[in-house]
Parts: C-alpha cells; sequence; structure tokens
C-alpha cells in the first residue's frame, strides 16, 4: 500500500484510467520553462513506500509527443526511507516557452518492486562470449 500526504491545496495522485501504471503527479504552482532550460517543480505530495518498492517518476507521453516536456532524469528514483516532497526536474526540448499552471500533470509514479542486492568486490569477472561489448555490439 501506498501511503500520500498532500500539502493543503496539492493535486492527489490519480490514475487516468482504471488500468493505468502509473499515478498522475501535478505542479503545485504555476510557471515558465524557457526552451533549452530545466526546472524543478514541487507537487506538495510526499508518499511512504513499502520495503521492497522503489518509485520511478517518469514523463507524460502527451507532454513529450505535444510540446517537448520530459522529465530530465527519467527515471528519478525515490527510495522506499524518503519521506520529503516529490519533486520533478522538467527539461523544455522544445523551441517553444512552456508554461505551466497550479493542478497541471507533469509526470506519472510507478511504484515497482526492487531487489536489494548485496554486492561482493572482486578483482575480475567471470568470461563470457560478449565480454566488454556493449552500444550496439551484439548486433541491429
Amino acid at each position: 500500500m501506498l501511503k500520500v500526504q498532500a500539502a493543503p491545496g496539492a493535486r492527489t495522485p490519480s490514475r487516468g484510467s482504471a488500468r493505468a501504471a502509473g499515478l498522475d503527479l501535478s505542479a503545485m504552482g504555476e510557471g515558465v520553462i524557457h526552451p533549452g532550460c530545466r526546472w524543478r517543480i514541487n507537487t506538495g505530495i510526499s508518499v511512504e513506500i513499502g520495503d521492497g518498492f522503489v518509485g520511478m517518476v517518469c514523463p507524460r507521453s502527451g507532454l513529450a509527443l505535444n510540446h517537448g516536456i520530459t522529465v530530465l532524469n527519467a527515471p528519478g528514483i525515490i527510495d522506499s526511507d524518503f519521506r520529503g516532497e516529490i519533486s520533478v526536474i522538467l527539461h523544455n526540448t522544445s523551441t517553444d516557452t512552456w508554461c505551466y499552471s497550479h493542478g497541471d500533470r507533469i509526470a506519472q509514479l510507478l511504484i515497482v518492486p526492487v531487489s536489494v542486492t548485496p554486492f561482493e568486490l572482486l578483482d575480475s569477472l567471470s568470461e563470457t562470449e560478449r565480454g566488454a561489448g556493449g552500444f550496439g555490439s551484439t548486433g541491429r
């Protein structure tokens, strides 16, 4: 169960449809993001995410397609022990100034299972056929 605390005037996260994976996050306040610029937007929302889960702040496809607005550090990670207000870093990739108003949906929050795995520091790793090949090394 996700526990949510909303500041006065904040829009409570909601799903756009019954089977939507993400909860819409909305702007607390209004502002402008100029072309090529980024801005941190507060939501007025704090959450308590259960152990074994992580929150992922992701872009909204409509904002990306229609306005060139995306979450800069997508996905933004919200650890289960974080209790502060969720802020969203938006980036305007378009050539137009983008204005947002209080209550506008600006991102979506996904809650997904996560494995917090212990690690072992080694001098070398086991060999594989792929090895260190990356960035398209396996073909098209």
